[in-house]
C-alpha cells in the first residue's frame, strides 16, 4: 500500500490550522492514545508540540506488557529456574522486571528462557521434543489473541502434554470503561487502537458514545493521528460526541468474525489485575474448560497475586493517564530505558520509554 497520502505536509497543516480553531471553541481537553504504537508514534513525530497548549495528549494502558501483573514474570521464572521449563516468550517481555526478577535474570540464573516470534512456533518445539516441558507467556491484547488461541487448538490435536500456557491476555474495552467510570480521571475523548480494532471492530466501542466520550479508531501514519484529533476535538466542539472509524482502510465495522470466533471457542472473559490499576472486571481471559489441561497455572499450582509497583515508581498513574511519564520521581534518573524500575520504561511500547527517547 503507498503510504505516501498519509504523509502529506500540506494536508497536516490545515489539519491543525482546523484543530486550533476548534480549541478556541473549547476549553482544556485530554485525548487518550489507548495504543502504545500511537505513543511512540506521537513521540517520534513530536505532535504534542504542534498542538495547542489547551489540548493534551495522554497516554494510556495500551502496552500489554507494561500491565502484566509482576507475579506472572516471577512465576515463570520460577518455572524456569526451578522446574525446569522452557519458558517461551514474545521479546518484549524479556527485560520487564516482576516484584524480584526478570526473564532475562533467570536465565543467567540458570533457566532457559527462548524468544519466540509466532505462538505457533512453541506447538512445533514441543512436538519435536516430547521430553522436554515448555510453558508459552500468552501476553497481549485481541491483536495476538486469535494466534495463541490457535496455537492452543494445534496443541490439543496434537496432544500435546509438555505444553502449556500462561493465560496474562487482557482486553481494550472493559479497560477503557474502568477508566471513564474512574472518578478521578476526566478524559475528554479516546484515540481508539488500530490494530486491536481490526480484530474486534466498532462495537465494542460504543458504550463510549453512550457516555458521551468520543472517540476514534485510527492508524499509525503522521495524518491517520491527526485526523483522529481534529476528529475528536470536532465532536467536542460541536457537543456531538460519537464513534469515528478513520482507519476503515484495515478495520471493518464488523472486525474479524473468524479470529472472533477462534477466540471465543478458546478463551472465556474472567475478571483480571491490570498492573498498577487494579482488578477490571472481565477484562482477561481464561482457557475453556475443555482446554483446562493445557493451563500452566493450573498445571503447577500456581496462583498470581498482586505485586505493588517498585518504591518511587508511578507506572500506575501513567498508565490511568493521571500524570505524564516525566512528573514520575524516578524518571530519567534511577529508572531508564538502560536499567527500567517500573516496565512502562523497558517496553518498547512503554510510555515512559517513549517520553525518554522522543520528549515532549
Amino acid at each position: 500500500m503507498n503510504l505516501t497520502p498519509f504523509t502529506d505536509p500540506g494536508i497536516a497543516k490545515s489539519l491543525l490550522a482546523s484543530i486550533k480553531t476548534y480549541a478556541q471553541k473549547m476549553g482544556p481537553i485530554s485525548i487518550m492514545e489507548v495504543c502504545g504504537t500511537h505513543t511512540m508514534e506521537i513521540g517520534r513525530l513530536g505532535l504534542r508540540s504542534l498542538l495547542p497548549s489547551s489540548i493534551s495528549l495522554l497516554s494510556g494502558p495500551g502496552c500489554p506488557v507494561c500491565v502484566t501483573p509482576a507475579a506472572i514474570i516471577d512465576a515463570a521464572a520460577s518455572l524456569a529456574i526451578e522446574q525446569k521449563a522452557i519458558i517461551l516468550t514474545f521479546g518484549d517481555m524479556i527485560r520487564v522486571p516482576g516484584a524480584a526478577i526478570t526473564l532475562e535474570q533467570a536465565g543467567a540464573q540458570g533457566g532457559q528462557v527462548e524468544v519466540l516470534t509466532s505462538p505457533l512456533q512453541c506447538v512445533n518445539m514441543a512436538r519435536n521434543n516430547p521430553g522436554k516441558c515448555y510453558v508459552f507467556m500468552a501476553v497481549g491484547f485481541e491483536t495476538t489473541i486469535p494466534a495463541v488461541a490457535r496455537a492452543v487448538k494445534k496443541a490439543a490435536e496434537n496432544k500435546l502434554d509438555n505444553l502449556k500456557f500462561m493465560v496474562a491476555h487482557r482486553i481494550v474495552p472493559p479497560a477503557l470503561l474502568a477508566l471513564v467510570e474512574d472518578p478521578g480521571l476526566t478524559i475528554s475523548g479516546f484515540l481508539l487502537p488500530g490494530h486491536v480494532s481490526a480484530i474486534i471492530g466498532e462495537q465494542p466501542y460504543r458504550f463510549l458514545q453512550k457516555r458521551g466520550v468520543p472517540s476514534a479508531i485510527t492508524g499509525f501514519q503522521p495524518l491517520d493521528i491527526l485526523s483522529a484529533i481534529h476528529a475528536v476535538c470536532a465532536m467536542i466542539a460541536e457537543k456531538s460526541p460519537g464513534l469515528k472509524n478513520l482507519y476503515s482502510r484495515v478495520v471493518r465495522p464488523e472486525g474479524n468474525p473468524l479470529a472472533i470466533e477462534l477466540m471465543e471457542q478458546v478463551f472465556r472473559p474472567v475478571d483480571a489485575l491490570w498492573r498498577g490499576i487494579g482488578t477490571i472486571p472481565a477484562s482477561g481471559l481464561a482457557l475453556q474448560s475443555e482446554f483446562g489441561e493445557y493451563d500452566a497455572c493450573q498445571h503447577f499450582g500456581i496462583t498470581i497475586g498482586d505485586e505493588p509497583m517498585p518504591e518511587g515508581c508511578s507506572c500506575g498513574d501513567v498508565l490511568k493517564g493521571r500524570i505524564k511519564p516525566t512528573q514520575c520521581p524516578l524518571f530519567g534518573t534511577s529508572c531508564t530505558p538502560q536499567s527500567p524500575v517500573g516496565p512502562c520504561m523497558v517496553s518498547s511500547e512503554g510510555s515512559c520509554a517513549a517520553y525518554h527517547r522522543y520528549g515532549e
